[in-house]
């Protein structure tokens, strides 16, 4: 027998009635969204109401978006490997400390544009669909790696390099100001309720996998070639690679159809806000959805933060820091990908379990108290004190990235969600994850201590449980604007069975006849 609930400001009856277990095992979330929408239709569910996902067109969806992204990564990522590299190639005057400084500042430079990106692609993806603006970003983004692997050195033209450095880098930031929040928003809109969170993560195993083979490439050319050959040519070889593979991913992203959402689930309030937004988006935006997109900023720091500080500052702060071989550094962060891409789609699938809130608000949690002892291992001489300690930040990073691709997007109604995505994400990595190498660095030279970094990311994850607090749980719940999501005619009788038992009990605790 369970409690009545009584809708607010209504009695119940004065009897108790049995609650059909199809009710009862729906998640609270779930339960609370699906009463929201009967009470608003003012009846159960029928087959128009309920949206299933065909299994061929899912599958395409998701692993054309998840390899798309692969490529992305793998072009944006190498150049954070390649850091150390690229500052004696690109700045030869400078002193060692200031070449890496030099260079993550040039690494930063593409976050400052990513805004922007965002300002332009999200509010297009909106408006002519999300597919066409990712098709866009993926071959902007391949051009400006491989112009990047043709740039003289600065022997050759003195400043012209480091500038035209500086301009592919401005390319890529402002493609990828519109690459993830338009494939979260791509993936999740094409993803059954039920197993979002599982779906979505692939989006970021795709970007793990990019970084993985990127660090994989560099690792080798570094244990392939001397430095000499390395400083001469061997860099541009990861650089020139993403030509082809920016073909590939164009041609599988043209391949794709719109999502449902974007197609067919707006309903008509969904419809006048998309053409009320359409000369004022960023505005409103802003004023209609500031405590979301506060949210996701606050999410998009914890994960990123973490992100870049594994993947684009470890590496070279193991070589300059540490004093670490190159090839040594690479391995590290090369373990390091590999475990995330192992773990990252069980623990997708568990945030559809267990809700997306916890997982961050453990992992938070954890970074909070690990931070230190992760670093203080990775200083650490020998083989695996190094390992587990990278193995720990690994663990905690795949912890925010599973979940994000499913999290972010739900915050959001249909109509604006692709541009809402574009601002917060893309804001916050500007402002905390793409300048985290830049900053981290500077901090150790200015002070001398090792440990900051692990500093940084405990403030990180303050913030990041101070946002938890405020995070809506959206697993297994529709997304806003949108039809319920199923994987199957047999789910879709499920769940228009489930109504009406729902419809049924709503109605006998109101007193309605």
């Amino acid at each position: 027998m369970v409690a009545r609930e009584k809708l607010e400001g209504q009695p119940g009856p004065p009897n108790r009635v049995p609650v059909p277990k199809s009710v009862t095992n729906l998640p609270h979330q779930v339960r609370e969204e699906l009463t929201r929408r009967l009470r608003r239709n003012r009846r159960a569910f029928r087959e128009e109401d309920v949206q299933v996902v065909e299994p061929p067109l899912l599958k395409r969806a998701v692993g054309a978006s998840a390899l798309g992204n692969c490529m992305e990564w793998f072009d944006f990522g190498v150049y954070s490997y390649l850091a150390a590299t690229l500052g004696k190639v690109f700045f030869p005057g400078a002193s060692p400390a200031a070449q890496v400084i030099s260079s993550f500042a040039t690494f930063a430079a593409a976050f400052v544009v990513r805004p922007l990106g965002g300002l332009v692609f999200g509010p297009l993806g909106d408006r002519i669909g999300r597919q066409k603006v990712l098709a866009t970003t993926m071959i902007m983004m391949a051009a400006g790696t491989f112009v990047i692997g043709l740039i003289p050195d600065y022997g050759t033209i003195g400043i012209a390099a480091p500038i035209l450095l500086l301009l592919a880098r401005m390319v890529q930031g402002f493609s990828t100001g519109g690459e993830y929040g338009g494939a979260t928003t791509f993936v999740a809109e094409y993803s059954p309720d039920r197993r979002r969170g599982f779906l979505s993560s692939w989006l970021d195993f795709g970007t793990f996998t990019g970084y993985a083979l990127g660090s994989a490439l560099v690792t080798l050319l570094n244990l392939l070639l001397t430095d000499a050959e390395m400083l001469s040519w061997g860099w541009r070889i990861p650089f020139l690679i993403a030509g082809p593979l920016g073909v590939i991913g164009l041609y599988m992203r043209l391949k794709l159809e719109e999502s449902p959402a974007f197609q067919q689930q707006l309903d008509e309030h969904e419809k006048s806000l998309a053409q009320e937004s359409a000369g004022s988006e960023l505005r409103t935006i802003v004023k209609d959805h500031w405590r979301p997109l506060l949210v996701c900023m606050g999410l998009v720091l914890l994960y990123n933060v973490t992100n870049y500080m594994v993947t684009g500052f470890l590496p070279t702060y193991q070589t300059e820091t540490l004093n670490r071989s190159s090839s040594s550094a690479d391995v590290l962060v090369l373990i390091g990908m590999v475990w995330i891409v192992l773990l990252i789609t069980f623990l997708g699938r568990l945030s559809d379990r267990v809700g997306r809130r916890p997982l961050y608000g453990v992992a938070a949690a954890a970074m909070i108290v690990l931070a230190v002892p992760s670093f203080l291992l990775i200083k650490a001489d020998g083989t695996w004190p190094p390992i587990f300690g990278v193995l720990i930040l690994s663990t905690l990073l795949a912890c925010f990235a599973a979940p994000s691709a499913a999290t972010l997007p739900a915050l959001f109604p249909t109509a604006v969600r692709y541009a809402a995505m574009g601002i917060g994400f893309n804001f916050a990595v500007a402002a905390f994850g793409g300048t985290t190498p830049l900053v981290t660095e500077a901090l150790v030279s200015l002070t001398g201590d090792d440990l900051m970094p692990a500093y940084y990311l405990m403030v990180a994850g303050a913030i990041g449980l101070v946002t938890v607090r405020f995070l809506p749980e959206s697993a297994q719940v529709p997304l806003n604007g949108s039809q319920p999501m199923v994987g199957s005619p047999e789910e879709q009788r499920e769940l228009i069975s489930t109504s009406t038992d729902l419809y049924r009990v709503e109605r006998h605790h109101t007193g309605v006849r």
